[in-house]
C-alpha cells in the first residue's frame, strides 16, 4: 500500500508545473476588454440599477400588508398591529423610493447616479403606490374568495392563502400591475417573472385582469402583456392567452405597441391546455372553453368549445370514438 502511494506521489511530482493564478489572471484580462462602453451585458461603472434581490424583498413586505398575520415573523394582533403596519409601511417606503429611482434614473437626460429629480420621482411613485393597497387588497380577498368558491379541494381560506400558486402568482401581479400602471419600468418585470420561477405561471404585469380571477393548479398558464379579462374568470393549469405571429417592419424589427393578446369577458372557463391567440379574438361572456383547444379567432357569449371526439382503432382494425365531453369539472 505504501510503495503504491510512492509511486503516485512520483508521477504527480513529474506533471509540468501550472501556475493557475496566471492563467485566471489573463481570463480576467479577456473579460474586461471586452466589458466595452456600449456592452448590453454589462453596466461597469456609476451606473446604478435596481437590485433584484431588494426588490424581491420589499415585494415580500408588501405581502406582509396584504395579509397581515400570514407571513414574515410578526406576530400581528390587535394590539400592536397598527404599530406593526406603520414599522413595515415605512420599511417598504424607503426601500421602493431607492429601487424605484434607480429604474427611473436611465430616463434622465445624461444622468449616471441618482440625481435629486430621480429621488423625488422614486419617492412620490412609491406613495401613490403605497395609496393603492387598500384597493389591491379588495381585489385580492375577491380572488380568495373566487379560489375557495371554485376548488372543492380548497377547506380554509388559510390553506388558499399559503400554498395555492395561482393566488401567489395574482398577488403579485395585482402589486406589480399597480406600477406598471405608472410606467415604472424593470420592477414589475422583476417582480412578475420571480414569480413566474416560483409558481410556473407567467403573467405579464400589463396584463388587464378583473375581479375574482381563478387559477387552478397553475402550472405552464400563460398570459401576455396586451390580454384583457374580465370578472369571475376561470382558468386551468397550461392555458396559453398569447399572441400570433407578429408582423415586422422595413428594418425587420418586430411592430410593438399593438393589441396581441386576447379579450376574455366575464364568467368565462378555459379549461386544461387550451391555447388562444391574437389581439382580435375575443372569447364571448359565459363561454366555456374545453381542454386542448386551439383557437385563433372570436366566438360569441354563451359558446361551448371542445376538440373533436378522440378515434380509437383496435388491432382487429375495429373503430370507436368517444363521445365528446360538453360538462367540464376538475
Amino acid at each position: 500500500m505504501k510503495a503504491s502511494i510512492r509511486k503516485r506521489n512520483q508521477l504527480c511530482r513529474k506533471e509540468p508545473d501550472f501556475d493557475l493564478k496566471e492563467q485566471i489572471a489573463g481570463i480576467v484580462d479577456s473579460l474586461a476588454a471586452a466589458y466595452v462602453q456600449d456592452d448590453p451585458l454589462a453596466n461597469v461603472g456609476d451606473r446604478p440599477l435596481p437590485s433584484r434581490a431588494e426588490v424581491i424583498k420589499i415585494l415580500e413586505d408588501v405581502k406582509e400588508v396584504v395579509y397581515p398575520g400570514y407571513f414574515g415573523e410578526w406576530s400581528v394582533d390587535r394590539i400592536n398591529y397598527k404599530y406593526y403596519l406603520g414599522a413595515k409601511m415605512n420599511e417598504i417606503y424607503e426601500g421602493f423610493a431607492i429601487q424605484t429611482a434607480k429604474s427611473l434614473r436611465h430616463e434622465c437626460t445624461g444622468a449616471h447616479e441618482l440625481c435629486d429629480r430621480c429621488m423625488r420621482r422614486g419617492r412620490e411613485a412609491t406613495i401613490t403606490f403605497m395609496k393603492k393597497l387598500p384597493a389591491v387588497r379588495e381585489l385580492l380577498r375577491g380572488d380568495v374568495a373566487a379560489a375557495m368558491e371554485n376548488d372543492p379541494a380548497a377547506d380554509r381560506v388559510e390553506e388558499v392563502i399559503f400554498s395555492y400558486p395561482g393566488v401567489n402568482a395574482i398577488t403579485v401581479y395585482r402589486i406589480a400591475h399597480e406600477l406598471w400602471l405608472q410606467k415604472i419600468p424593470i420592477l414589475p418585470r422583476i417582480m412578475t417573472e420571480y414569480a413566474h420561477t416560483v409558481t410556473g405561471i407567467d403573467i405579464h404585469p400589463g396584463a388587464r385582469i378583473g375581479r375574482s380571477f381563478f387559477i387552478d393548479h397553475g402550472t405552464g398558464v400563460v398570459i401576455g402583456e396586451t390580454c384583457v379579462i374580465g370578472n369571475n374568470v376561470k382558468i386551468y393549469q397550461g392555458v396559453t392567452l398569447g399572441a400570433l405571429s407578429l408582423p415586422r417592419d422595413d428594418g425587420g424589427r418586430l411592430v410593438k405597441g399593438t393589441k396581441r393578446h386576447p379579450t376574455v369577458e366575464d364568467d368565462v372557463t378555459i379549461y386544461s391546455g387550451a391555447t388562444i391567440l391574437g389581439g382580435d379574438t375575443r372569447i364571448g361572456a359565459g363561454s366555456v372553453v374545453g381542454g386542448n383547444v386551439w383557437l385563433t379567432g372570436s366566438i360569441p357569449a354563451g359558446t361551448k368549445v371542445v376538440i373533436d371526439p378522440p378515434r380509437l382503432q383496435y388491432r382487429d382494425n375495429r373503430v370507436e370514438v368517444r363521445p365528446a365531453v360538453i360538462d367540464f369539472q376538475i
